[in-house]
């Protein structure tokens, strides 16, 4: 043996424990939620707890397990079917909208499931000698699991607001944010490169790295707070078309949109549901579940529009380089939330919301989609969405960077999405 595949065979032990604590990690998630909570699936949109963890494992055994460890039996045939997402060309998959109406395999099932599968990895890692092709999959397997946690924390909080109790995820006191001025910063045109920089993990949506010419353009430091968006709503931004694009306005009028998700109002007294349970309206918090037709038509009232993905990279790049704390005022819920998400804390390359871009959800110049079954991971989605950027209190640490894409309808607001205004100079 080499001192090469020396390496590379530490690499890969290294890169399974990895993939193990952060697996370890989805189960904490789950285990401050009772088995009931495992199960339910208020709307199409958002997954049973319980199929996350199933999900991310079937992941782990179908794109590397079952090629790479000559000896591995799938626990269950019948997960095969009832685990695989969206992956077409991997067989037939169980429609999302139908994941709760599974009562099995029970919560246990799934638990011996993940036990059976991380045991698998740790014999690959000793059994098997390492290659590009295996420790690339890996890797995608860790960050797959990631975004799974952030999809958790989202299905978990709307599953729980879902009960008119209102019951709390962590009992943790939430910590009022505190006030901050509208900081503006400009940024002159030029020709900026974009994308991923090669130097870190990427998914294949971000690359390649390319050049785009960006006109003269200003930002907002400070992401539109719950107080500046309450201003909106008295003002009857809601009543007012001429702010709305046209299906927006249709999607409001149909679904009677009057307010953000998990806001209500009980006399003069406005609420908001978050993690911590229901709790009064804090003004001074990032506005969040956010829908792009909410965004957007906020932004024309303020008589300003929503970045493209190119400034929000652009300036999130640039102002960590700068020292600038782009979580800015959202770091009081992430705080709160340490006993629940260690590893999700934000810093200053995050904030608490995703913020929505004008940008349409599509291929770089000379995008290569992942080969294989992954070829359905990213370009598939590439039709009528929208690009969001900046992170959220439940991104992992070491899973964000600032080429990262995330992208959903614009109808959806049960992520963490919210707003930060641009303008042109």
């Amino acid at each position: 043996m080499n001192i090469h595949q020396v390496n590379g065979n530490e690499r890969l032990r290294r890169l399974i424990n990895d993939c193990l604590l952060v697996r370890k990690q989805t189960t904490d998630i789950c285990a401050r939620i009772s088995l009931e909570d495992h199960v339910v699936q208020p709307i199409a949109d958002v997954s049973p707890p319980k199929w996350h963890l199933a999900h991310t494992t079937w992941f782990f055994e179908e794109l590397i397990l079952l090629r790479f460890a000559s000896s591995y039996e799938r626990l269950n045939q019948q997960y095969q079917l009832l685990f695989n997402s969206y992956y077409k060309s991997a067989g037939q998959h169980w429609l999302q909208a139908h994941r709760g109406n599974l009562s099995r395999p029970t919560v246990a099932e799934i638990l011996h499931y993940r036990t059976y599968v991380d045991s698998a990895l740790v014999d690959l890692s000793a059994n098997v000698s390492a290659n590009a092709e295996l420790l690339s999959l890996l890797q995608i397997g860790l960050h797959h699991e990631q975004q799974h946690q952030e999809l958790l924390l989202m299905d978990i909080k709307y599953i729980l607001a879902s009960n008119p109790h209102c019951p709390s995820y962590s009992d943790t006191q939430l910590v009022k944010a505190q006030p901050a001025d509208d900081k503006w910063r400009n940024f002159n045109e030029g020709v900026y490169q974009l994308g991923s920089d090669g130097k870190h993990f990427a998914y294949d949506n971000e690359k390649p790295r390319h050049r785009s010419y960006i006109h003269p353009f200003s930002i907002c430091e400070k992401t539109v707070t719950n107080g500046d968006f309450l201003e909106f709503i008295i003002d009857k931004g809601y009543s007012a078309p001429r702010f709305w694009l046209s299906i927006g306005w249709d999607w409001l009028s149909i679904n009677n949109i009057q307010q953000p998700l998990y806001w209500r109002q009980e006399g003069s007294v406005w609420y908001e549901y978050t993690l911590h349970g229901l709790q009064t309206l804090d003004l001074n918090a990032p506005v969040t579940h956010i829908s792009y037709f909410e965004a957007d038509a906020y932004a024309n009232w303020r008589g300003m529009r929503l970045p493209t993905e190119q400034e929000l990279e652009i300036y999130l790049s640039s102002a960590v380089k700068a020292g600038v704390n782009t979580a800015g005022i959202a770091e009081h819920t992430s705080m709160a939330l340490t006993d629940v998400l260690q590893p999700y804390a934000s810093d200053a390359s995050t904030g608490q919301v995703w913020c929505w871009s004008k940008s349409h959800y599509s291929s770089y110049p000379g995008y290569q989609p992942y080969q294989g079954v992954l070829t359905e991971y990213n370009g598939k989605f590439m039709c009528n969405q929208f690009v969001l950027k900046g992170g959220c209190i439940a991104t992992p640490k070491g899973h964000y960077r600032h080429s990262y894409r995330n992208f959903y309808a614009p109808q959806q607001r049960w992520m963490f999405s919210g707003i930060r205004l641009t303008k042109d100079i």
